[in-house]
């Protein structure tokens, strides 16, 4: 039974155990992302306004809730580089809560309500990270993702850039090659590309060019 002699217990979990879980958890989508080429590669631990930023983390005002990260191009972009990046997280938080328990066992780490939280909500944490179901904001689960991949239902969008001769016009296409919109410059069709390809992830980017079509870009699926 939850008593008010626990509050303390429950402020020290929310404020502080469960952000280093979400990190961990982080870490380890980060960790395959940047093994299968991935660039551009950042983490964001919270939510709200940033706090400060170390490298590719980035710390944001309500930094013990919600945590995602964010890579693009991918060099091995195939199923099963994929699997591996979403899986990361729930291997990640189930490695750390396995060498905590393993540490106490030896007796290299003293038990404590430190040590029987992180384990606590460790698993907890790759519990609902690995439950196959979307999310109200229209984001998916670890485990949704990792299904749907599985099934090979997971379909790259892919959007073109080129070059229409009879309206002299560099043209955006989306995936059913459906005029998205027309620029007379490549550089602003490029642009107006990518910010579509990002806005509809799992993506590619090619374009028409030369006669030889080449993709610029793949935007993944973004793991929480």
């Amino acid at each position: 039974m939850f008593e008010i002699n626990d509050l303390p217990k429950f402020f020290l979990a929310f404020f502080l155990v469960l952000p280093i879980i979400s990190f961990v958890h982080e870490a380890g989508h980060v960790f395959f992302a940047w093994l299968m080429g991935g660039k551009n590669i950042k983490v964001s631990i919270g939510a709200g306004k940033v706090l400060f930023r170390i490298g590719i983390v980035e710390v944001r005002k309500y930094y013990f809730w919600y945590g995602l990260c964010t890579f693009e191009n991918l060099k091995r972009n195939e199923r099963f580089a994929n699997i591996l990046i979403f899986s990361g997280g729930a291997l990640f938080n189930t490695l750390a809560a396995l060498v905590v328990i393993y540490l106490i066992e030896n007796k290299t780490l003293e038990p404590g309500i430190l040590t029987y939280q992180f384990t606590y909500f460790s698993l907890y944490y790759v519990f609902f990270a690995l439950l196959p179901m979307p999310y109200p904001d229209g984001n998916e689960s670890d485990g949704k993702v990792i299904l749907d991949l599985i099934r090979n239902k997971a379909q790259f969008k892919t959007y073109r850039v080129e070059w229409n001769k009879e309206k002299k016009q560099w043209c955006v296409l989306d995936h059913d090659r459906e005029l998205v919109q027309a620029f007379e410059g490549e550089e602003q069709a490029l642009e107006k590309a990518h910010e579509v390809a990002q806005q509809n992830r799992p993506s590619r980017l090619k374009i028409f060019k030369s006669g030889k079509e080449t993709e610029v870009q793949n935007y993944p699926k973004i793991p929480l």
